[in-house]
């Protein structure tokens, strides 16, 4: 087989459905898609009216969507002329995360198991699960006390989205299911087990992805979190950690090979690699070029930034960010994730519950929107409707609106409810230059991106940098393909590093959205005032805000934009 003729399949388990694609190593073009939507459960996830906070998935979903996403995709590439399932080299997965699923001892989820088949805690803990914000404050404060270094590389507090919160929230809950459990997986380390045949939870690889930016693993302290540190939150957890895993591992080498199974299954050649998982953003970063300078965006539901570094270079630890995790994104770089726990979540809630439309109402929504002037509307929001996940790290932080008068229209809100995602967006991006780390691009990622020209406008104007988009639509199933690719190596037809693969198969997008310095000048003025209840609210000591004057200050504002007389 010619090096222009190989191909490899990315997987994207996403929120609400798995994405396959076929893609050629040569360029990164596309050549097969499908999409299977999770059935389970309201839009694929499963839910709990009485506990608002739970968000579980059943594992069955996954698996079978594994099979109907990639059947499907393949099927799509075989009317391309010349194509043949035996061009494949490899195949790679990247899932949402943190969202860890209890296994038995055949590395089989328990919730496949008649006896578990409907007990919510036996399920995937969905990353936005936020059950468990007691025992990450637990953690949080014990690792103060005992081990500040488990902190220092994850901005200084512990998630509730995170692995070991949700695993001590099971097992305070139903201990039942944690005491059935073999052991635990990350999904994104479930997937390519699932692939490669593996019957044992003590044989699956393990990505440092997932290890380094959720469970506390760092080489520099032996790998996860020690005995006694685990002990003393409880003893169960120190006996769990011995049947977990010893190492995690980089993106660059396979996670195993695909079994006969799953390569008859299939259709594909049996003992191609199979690359090691990772988490959506993380892989949507590679699918998107990130490199040294570049602030990716991976936008939906909720957000993933993700930023590359140079590993040989000094790095200081960051206050409030998700993780500072060497290989975690690009083999010889520090991988730096933060993000937002609600973004196309939070407008969704306006225009599809409360406003009771369907998915078209966005789009009026926008379009009025965008006949508003920055500031016009007086309002202003806070962007922690599920909690905040960076920079204060805090799942119990609530949504606020501030200045609606009985004029204030649905889309105005809509408007201002983009905007507090942007300056949300923009205080992560401040915080990492606080710290030294220089941005000097943005690229997005998603559906937001590709279809809301408004929204890409006002984060544009709000950050005050060219807001650029990706050259692939679908960048965290381009980004497992790319890494599919290295696994395969460059003699099957693939690629020998990250960056090889990554100058082949990845474009930037063709559209960009330039600040307005005029818009720019009002959000600076805005962004103070967001500043102000960000840090009053998010309890930030010697904040100084004065709420007491904030509303005549929209409303100045608000007077200025539109030109209104002040008299």
């Amino acid at each position: 087989m010619s090096a222009s003729d190989a191909c490899t399949i990315g997987i994207d388990f996403g929120t609400g459905s798995v994405r396959a694609v076929v893609v050629r190593c040569a360029d990164g073009r596309p050549i097969g898609t499908s999409i299977f939507s999770y059935p389970s459960g309201a839009d694929g996830i499963l839910l709990d009216p009485g506990r608002p906070h739970l968000a579980r998935q059943h594992p069955g979903d996954y698996l079978e969507g594994l099979a109907a996403s990639v059947g499907g995709a393949l099927g799509e590439a075989e009317r391309e002329p010349g194509f043949s399932r035996r061009q494949v080299i490899g195949i790679g997965a990247d899932t949402t995360g943190s969202t860890p699923l209890p296994v038995d001892a055949r590395n089989r989820p328990l919730a496949l198991d008649d006896r578990w088949r409907d007990d919510l805690a036996a399920q995937a803990w969905l990353w936005k699960d936020h059950t468990a914000a007691e025992e990450a404050a637990a953690i949080t404060e014990t690792a103060r006390r005992l081990a500040p270094e488990y902190l220092a590389p994850i901005g200084g507090t512990y998630s509730s989205e995170w692995f070991w919160s949700k695993i001590w929230h099971c097992l305070r809950v139903a201990p039942d299911v944690f005491h059935a459990a073999a052991s635990w997986i990350e999904l994104a380390d479930y997937i390519p087990a699932v692939l490669s045949g593996v019957t044992s939870p003590a044989d699956a690889a393990r990505c440092v992805c997932a290890a380094g930016h959720k469970a506390m693993y760092s080489e520099s302290w032996g790998g996860l979190p020690s005995r006694e540190f685990l002990a003393a939150l409880d003893p169960a957890l120190a006996e769990l950690r011995e049947r977990l895993y010893e190492r995690a591992e980089p993106a660059d080498r396979p996670a195993g090979r695909l079994d006969a199974a799953w390569a008859e299954r299939l259709g594909l050649p049996e003992g191609i690699p199979v690359a090691m998982g990772g988490f959506d953003a993380h892989y949507g970063a590679i699918g998107a070029g990130v490199e040294t300078g570049t602030f990716v965006k991976i936008i939906g539901t909720s957000t993933c930034d993700i930023v590359v570094a140079p590993a040989d270079e000094a790095m200081a630890d960051i206050p409030g960010i998700c993780g500072i995790v060497p290989g975690s994104v690009l083999p010889g770089y520090y991988g730096l994730e933060a993000g937002q726990s609600a973004v196309g979540d939070i407008l969704a809630w306006w225009a599809e519950v409360v406003c009771e439309g369907d998915e078209s109402l966005h789009a009026e929504l926008s379009r009025e929107a965008g006949t508003r002037k920055p500031g016009a509307s007086g309002l202003l929001a806070l962007d922690w409707n599920n909690g905040n996940r960076t920079i204060l790290v805090d799942p119990r932080l609530t949504g606020l609106l501030v200045g609606q008068t009985l004029h204030t229209s649905r889309a105005e809100v809509y408007r201002a409810l983009i905007e507090a995602t942007a300056f949300g967006a923009r205080a992560i991006i401040e915080r990492m230059a606080e710290y030294g780390v220089a941005i000097e691009r943005v690229i997005c990622c998603g559906g937001i991106a590709e279809k809301n020209d408004v929204f890409m406008q006002i984060y544009a104007d709000v950050i005050g940098m060219p807001m650029l988009t990706a050259g692939s639509g679908q960048t965290p199933a381009l980004g497992a393909a790319i890494s599919a690719a290295v696994a395969a190596g460059a003699a099957a037809g693939g690629h020998d590093t990250f960056q090889e693969a990554q100058g082949a198969m990845t474009a930037p997008g063709a559209r960009s959205f330039i600040p307005d310095p005029a818009a720019c000048g009002v959000y600076d003025e805005l962004y103070g005032l967001y500043r102000e209840l960000h840090d009053t609210f998010g309890g930030v000591d010697g904040c100084g805000g004065d709420l007491g004057s904030l509303m005549k200050r929209l409303l100045d504002i608000r007077r200025r934009s539109a030109g209104e007389s002040s008299a």
